[in-house]
């Protein structure tokens, strides 16, 4: 793919995603005009006020967007597009497009992993850390009991073994999870429910988000070439003069932070990973170079548009973001599926 279509393939979604950002700021329980919006985001002298017209900012509206709004939002933007992220770098290095850290368990043994340092009273980096190293528990467990399909150098989408493998792995850390919860503080145990099915609400703080989103991308563009490379196998990569296992260490590592810092920002917020890449490889191709900013792009439009429905539906009351991808990833996953079989 040519540098061109990529960089408007990339500005499209920019797009798409600002305009997104900007009806997170406005809609809600409490609408905002777009005029009280840009007055609480801009100061209301210079610049700020020939663009609001002079407008000042209240109060209402400034603690609406700016404490509110605009975090939670950023928070959604920045777990989408590293959900997706992590599942457009599993589907390369498994070779397989279900792969997802939903379904494989990822999501699940970082949201396990992360309960254990909350119940033991951890600090956030502890419980950040405990994340990681879940997501990357799981991820060795998948190789490791699938290991005899995915390193024999079979064909891309040969590995029926994966998916057994990854439900299984899930439903295990399911069943760790409902020990957790029956063992939990029945004064933590509403808000850890919540959490556990997608819940933004904790999202004041996005930074740490961002700057997980910021390294995974800065970590893992370089090495999008050899990408390409490795999917065409490991014999092939190997070949054409591609080190397959620090580039395989690589996509693990990156992977892993990816979807353990989504799980202790939002929780576990399902098929992200598997719908956003997969429409945007049919879309516009399976060029890695392209695929994954335009992923990590995509994957913030979702989680931020999942956001705005589950903030906006019943409003006032809201429902969990993983409510509204799960609604929409389960049918795409079963078509996938009985596409392949197909």
């Amino acid at each position: 793919m040519n540098a061109k279509r990529a960089a408007l393939i990339w500005l499209g979604l920019a797009l798409v995603a600002l305009a997104v950002l900007a009806a997170s700021l406005a809609l809600g329980s409490v609408p905002l005009a777009p005029s009280r919006v840009l007055a609480a985001l801009l100061p209301s002298h210079g610049f700020g006020g020939a663009i609001t017209g002079g407008a000042p900012a209240d109060d209402l509206a400034g603690e609406i967007v700016r404490t509110l709004r605009l975090p939670r939002a950023l928070a959604g933007f920045a777990c989408g597009a590293l959900l997706a992220l992590a599942g457009a770098l599993l589907q390369v290095l498994l070779r397989n497009p279900l792969a997802e850290p939903y379904v494989l368990g990822v999501s699940g043994g970082a949201a396990t992993f992360a309960l254990v340092a909350m119940i033991a009273g951890g600090a956030w980096w502890l419980v950040d850390a405990s994340a990681f190293a879940g997501a990357f528990v799981s991820i060795l467990l998948v190789l490791g009991l699938a290991r005899r399909e995915l390193w024999r150098g079979e064909p891309q989408d040969t590995s029926p073994r994966l998916l057994l493998t990854g439900a299984v792995i899930a439903a295990g850390w399911g069943a760790l999870i409902t020990l957790l919860l029956n063992l939990a503080p029945d004064s933590r145990l509403r808000g850890m429910l919540f959490w556990l099915t997608g819940d933004l609400n904790g999202g004041a703080l996005p930074w740490t988000a961002l700057l997980a989103l910021a390294a995974a991308l800065i970590a893992i563009l370089p090495a999008a070439p050899r990408l390409n490379v490795l999917l065409r196998g490991d014999a092939a990569a190997q070949a054409l003069g591609v080190a397959v296992m620090p580039l395989r260490l690589r996509v693990y590592l990156v992977a892993s932070l990816a979807a353990a810092a989504a799980v202790t920002t939002a929780g576990t917020i399902g098929f992200v990973g598997l719908v956003v890449p997969h429409m945007l490889r049919l879309a516009f191709g399976n060029d890695q170079r392209m695929l994954l900013p335009a992923a990590a792009l995509g994957g913030g439009v979702a989680v931020m548009g999942a956001d705005l429905i589950a903030r906006t539906v019943i409003a006032p009351a809201q429902l969990p973001v993983g409510v509204i991808t799960s609604l929409v990833g389960v049918p795409v996953f079963l078509w996938m599926l009985l596409k392949r079989r197909r």
